[in-house]
């Protein structure tokens, strides 16, 4: 039971996960960050209603790292857990391999659904474009937001994608970010006013816009991060800074997003003893 009248949905993003003993770009073992993720998902003081993972879950689409994978999320236990392609996901085989989420299976080409997490409408997106690292909207996925923000314009609505819909000024991701109905999508967005978040992933960052009349943002990996380095040609290069996740709050008037490191630390240690600041 949550102890405060709040809505927590967290985000996890850009797993990358391998077949087991497989090194991801040839160095690095995904697999352990994952575990230590999760492990900070469930230590967290107010229990999520929800998990939602924003793409790239495996690194090539593969049966064998969708069953690790599986594996990896497993002590989340009956905590609902949402999944949506990225660049690196196979849609067919996601569907096959998690044939007990329900969610996936309807949407016909693409995965992507509408469900509630409490009073929150969550709206996954599918950004992806088959054998290409970019994304896009067509027409069609176009229009089936429109339909599905036309039928919850009471409720608040957070909306989840893999591509984000804006410039990050980090050019070899902008390169292969969406480039198809960016534009189309916020004036979408624009018309909605229940639109509340718009949270991404594909960046391996933390990163925050003004879109449409809310706010879009990306969210750090449970593993590697992308170079922050805004030169337009910039190398395309990784970090192994801390990783980190996202907890969107929902108190029954706005949302509040904060970001929490993914990890075990000391503390917490208390600012006050006896009613006094401590000296």
């Amino acid at each position: 039971m949550n102890s405060i009248p709040c809505t927590f949905l967290v985000q996890i993003t850009d797993l990358h996960i391998r077949e087991p003993g497989r090194l991801a770009y040839g160095r690095i073992d995904t697999a352990p960050y994952l575990q230590r993720t999760v492990d900070s998902v469930l230590a967290l003081r107010q229990k999520p209603d929800a998990v939602v993972i924003t793409g790239d879950l495996s690194d090539f689409g593969r049966e064998a790292e969708y069953a690790h994978l599986a594996g990896l999320l497993a002590p989340l236990g009956d905590l609902p857990v949402y999944l949506l392609p990225g660049n690196h996901d196979e849609r067919a085989q996601l569907r096959r391999s998690f044939a007990q989420h329900a969610y996936l299976q309807g949407g016909g080409e693409f995965v992507q659904y509408s469900v509630r997490v409490g009073p929150l409408r969550l709206i996954a997106l599918d950004t992806v474009e088959p054998g290409q690292s970019h994304g896009a909207l067509c027409v069609r996925r176009l229009a089936w937001l429109e339909r599905e923000l036309a039928a919850c314009r009471d409720e608040p609505v957070v909306i989840a994608m893999h591509h984000p819909p804006f410039r990050t000024l980090i050019g070899h991701m902008d390169r292969i970010g969406l480039l198809e109905g960016a534009a189309q999508f916020e004036a979408i967005v624009a018309r909605h006013a229940n639109v509340e978040r718009i949270i991404c992933g594909h960046l391996h960052r933390a990163i925050d816009v003004r879109f449409g009349g809310t706010i879009a943002s990306t969210c750090p990996a449970p593993g590697h991060q992308v170079a922050l380095d805004l030169q337009p040609d910039a190398p395309s290069a990784w970090m192994l800074e801390p990783p980190a996740f996202r907890v969107h709050a929902w108190d029954g008037q706005r949302l509040v997003s904060h970001l929490a490191a993914a990890g075990i630390f000391e503390g917490p240690y208390p600012f006050h003893e006896n009613g006094m600041l401590i000296d």
